[in-house]
């Protein structure tokens, strides 16, 4: 009989990750759900809202995303402004009546130039006006940048690794995972929390999985929000054709990351409209306590509020 209680060893590497990975799916999430008991009261999940705030011709190349300038064409996205800050306004109070507790703002930018920071930090304290986390995702900081982003009260600060290092080059080329350390350390040196995570069903292996999460756990301290997305597979990037990911191993990769970051809030994030119910109840008893929440994402579709709410009443969950 498999002991699924085990302690992991420190730091995590990715065999550790892949033995949680090969455990038999009960074992799995029944660990899972007790390291998830001992950190977090078990029915709450935690809000979040997405806004973006500048959207299209990003100069990178990220297989996954549609708003690549490089393929404005293919996807159909069209390059926007700086949203104004009586916009952001609006939708940030709209967000918190519909019970998010945190508003995240994103921009396709390869990083902020800081003319375009300064209009942001405007938007951080219009958000934090309202009583709410501020969380951004603004892609590369510079020198200096991450130290006014804290100063204004930034909360959080996303950067994903997206995934493994070993399979990275496969899925972005126009930058280094290393330069994405690099930001993440310059946020943690400033002071603010750590939102990163990856992107689950790009065509990578198993191993590759594991080895997202041992990064992502290895990190001192691990990331304080830890974003699973689930690819979606948008009509003109390169990925539009990758293979579906079996659902139960989406559900073990959520699993893994509660076990490997206990503290963490692991949020089920991109490709929650493509989910069942059965599918997210899943993830939610393999520890995700955390969404995000509201119809839209940065470009692509998420369940409306209405759906989430009957889905919360019918598994007796709540929102914190």
């Amino acid at each position: 009989m498999t002991n699924p209680t085990l302690p992991l060893p420190t730091p995590i590497d990715t065999a550790a990750v892949e033995a949680l990975f090969a455990l038999p799916f009960n074992d799995l999430l029944y660990r899972a759900q007790t390291v998830h008991r001992q950190h977090f009261d078990p029915n709450k999940i935690q809000r979040s809202t997405l806004l973006s705030i500048k959207t299209g011709g990003c100069s990178e190349d990220c297989a996954y995303c549609s708003q690549s300038a490089r393929r404005d064409q293919e996807t159909g996205i069209e390059r926007g402004k700086l949203l104004d800050l009586e916009e952001v306004k609006v939708a940030a109070k709209a967000a918190k009546e519909k019970g998010a507790t945190r508003f995240c703002m994103g921009a396709a930018w390869r990083g902020p130039k800081d003319g375009d920071l300064d209009r942001v930090i405007e938007m951080v304290r219009v958000v934090k006006d309202l009583g709410m986390e501020a969380c951004l995702t603004l892609g590369l900081l510079g020198p200096g940048q991450a130290e006014k982003l804290a100063a204004a009260g930034l909360d959080y600060y996303n950067h994903n690794l997206d995934t493994g290092a070993e399979f990275y080059d496969r899925i972005i080329t126009t930058h280094s995972q290393e330069a994405r350390m690099e930001t993440l350390m310059s946020v943690r040196r400033a002071g603010m929390k750590i939102c990163c995570g990856g992107i689950i069903g790009m065509g990578e292996s198993r191993k590759v999985r594991a080895s997202l999460i041992a990064q992502l756990a290895s990190l001192d301290p691990p990331p304080e929000s830890v974003p699973i997305n689930h690819l979606v597979a948008i009509p003109g990037t390169p990925l539009e054709n990758a293979p579906p990911l079996d659902p139960f191993e989406f559900v073990r990769t959520i699993a893994a990351a509660r076990i490997a970051m206990p503290t963490s809030y692991v949020r089920l994030s991109a490709g929650r409209q493509q989910m069942s119910d059965e599918l997210q109840a899943l993830c939610f008893l393999a520890g995700a306590n955390s969404i995000f929440y509201g119809d839209k994402l940065l470009t692509s579709g998420n369940p409306d509020v209405a759906h989430d709410e009957a889905l919360f009443a019918r598994l007796g969950l709540t929102g914190c």
